[in-house]
This record gives structure tokens, C-alpha cells and sequence, in this order.
């Protein structure tokens, strides 16, 4: 580790992300955040992307097999949630059409965004109840995973979770705390973020199962975090935010709620204490 790697602080003097850390490393050019540089296109503005066939096929082959094995492995709200998308299993969608969905949904909207987004950028959209997505697909080498943003993650991981009216005003909620965070809280939220809207897991009368984009749109993740090789406790803020975690692994610890209820409120209780909201 050298010098600069060992302090993991940001020339504000704020902690870095996880994917801040990875980029001092000179890791994947792409998992390094970017500014955005005026407002994104958003809803009915957002163009449909001229898609070669192959990547219509790389989404039909993610699709289909993510499908088959969330049977009783996700939550009932996130395969309510793809239901209500209509997400064509053939076709990459239309993220002003999935955006229309979502606004009547749970009034939220869609913009389309270039990559992985600075995390003010990334905050402000969602206080505004909006969805930053990008409109490119990984390519056939990282069919099992990859550390960085697609569409897939963004469209089959995140969306149907937003059709969810708790999970929707949570993640809002996040977005406006996340804007007033400072020093430690800022890496509180982004472990917050990491262990429940990308990896986080539900108690139901039926077993665990998954809610989080992260874990739902990989595979390897599925089987994983649902095995024994995980340790699973129960959703606690002041837990979930003491956890650090490494985004080029497999989760060997993860984090359960028992409601979006819950997570919504225990959220709020938290971040109140802390002055964020």
C-alpha cells in the first residue's frame, strides 16, 4: 500500500469511496465517478440508442438467466416490480417508456447518464426522485459480473425495486441525507447504499430473499448470498454503517431487513440523529 492509498482521504478531507480507493489502485477506468456537465436528458426526452444484435442478445441471455433463478430467491416486491415494467425479455427497453412506468408508479423518473456518476451528482437526481441509468450493456466477457455500471444492473437491478412505494420514498430520503453528509457520515451512507440497495436482503414468512440490484442482477450472486459461505445480521443502521466491504469480491457479509417499513423509518431515525435530514 503506499502513501496515498493508506490515508484514503479526498483533497476535501472526506473519506473515499469504495470505488474511490479501487481507482487509486488503477483498477477499471470505469469505476472511476464522473461530473456530469449539464442536466441529463430525462423521461420522454431520453433517444433509444441504435443497438447492434449482439447486444440485444447479450440482454436476452442476462435476462433469461437471471430470470429462471429468482424464483424464491427474490423478494415478492421486486418481481411485482418486473411485472409491472413489462420488460421485454428479446429487446433492450426504452428508458423513457420504463420511466413513464415508474412515474405513475411512484412518481419517480428516469434520466440517462454517461457512467458512473460523482456521488453529489448521483444524490442530487435521487432527492429529485430520480433515477440516473446509463444506456450501454457490458460485453460478453463480463456475462458474470462486472464492477462497473450497465444497463442491465441499472434497468433489471434497480428499476423494479423503485415501483415499491416504501423502497421509493427510502431512496429519495437517501439522496436528500446523502447531500448534507460531510467526513465520516459520507462513508457511513455509502456503506448504507452498498448494504441494502445494492446488497441488501428481506425476512419473509416464506425465507430470506434478495432485494438488492447488485446481488439480483449477477448470478454468482444470487447463489451466493443465499448460501452458507455468508454471514447474515439483522438490519441495524449503526451495523451496516460500521461494515467496510471491497466491490471487486463476493459479499462474505450481508445485512437483513424485515420490512421496507423498516428500512425506510430506521433510515430516518438514523439519519435525524445525525442532522442529515
Amino acid at each position: 500500500m503506499n502513501a496515498v492509498e493508506s490515508d484514503f482521504v479526498s483533497a476535501d478531507a472526506s473519506p473515499l469511496s469504495a470505488y474511490e480507493k479501487a481507482a487509486l489502485g488503477g483498477n477499471d477506468p470505469r469505476c472511476i465517478p464522473q461530473h456530469l456537465d449539464g442536466p441529463p436528458p430525462m423521461c420522454s426526452e431520453i433517444v433509444y440508442p441504435n443497438y447492434t444484435e449482439e447486444e440485444h442478445q447479450i440482454w436476452q441471455t442476462l435476462y433469461r438467466r437471471q430470470i429462471e433463478l429468482l424464483p424464491n430467491r427474490a423478494c415478492e416486491e421486486f418481481l411485482r416490480g418486473v411485472e409491472m415494467l413489462k420488460l421485454n425479455p428479446n429487446k433492450i427497453p426504452s428508458l423513457a417508456e420504463l420511466s413513464n412506468v415508474l412515474e405513475a408508479q411512484t412518481d419517480w423518473c428516469i434520466a440517462r447518464i454517461p457512467g458512473l456518476l460523482h456521488e453529489q451528482d448521483f444524490f442530487k437526481l435521487l432527492a429529485e426522485r430520480v433515477f440516473p441509468s446509463t444506456d450501454y450493456i457490458r460485453g460478453k466477457d463480463e456475462m458474470g459480473y462486472t464492477p462497473a455500471p450497465d444497463l442491465f444492473h441499472d434497468i433489471f437491478g434497480h428499476m423494479p425495486m423503485l415501483t415499491n412505494k416504501d423502497f421509493a420514498d427510502f431512496y429519495q430520503l437517501f439522496g436528500k441525507a446523502a447531500l448534507n453528509a460531510k467526513g465520516s457520515d459520507r462513508t457511513a451512507l455509502e456503506r448504507f447504499h452498498w448494504f441494502t440497495v445494492e446488497f441488501g436482503l428481506i425476512e419473509t414468512p416464506n425465507g430470506r430473499r434478495i432485494y438488492g440490484a447488485g446481488t439480483l442482477s449477477s448470478a454468482t450472486e444470487v447463489m451466493h448470498s443465499l448460501s452458507d459461505d455468508v454471514v447474515v445480521y439483522p438490519f441495524s443502521p449503526e451495523r451496516v454503517i460500521n461494515q467496510d466491504y471491497d466491490v471487486w469480491h463476493l459479499q462474505p457479509i450481508l445485512f437483513a431487513i424485515e420490512s421496507f417499513e423498516e428500512l425506510k423509518q430506521g433510515f430516518r431515525d438514523w439519519t435525524r440523529l445525525r442532522g442529515l435530514l
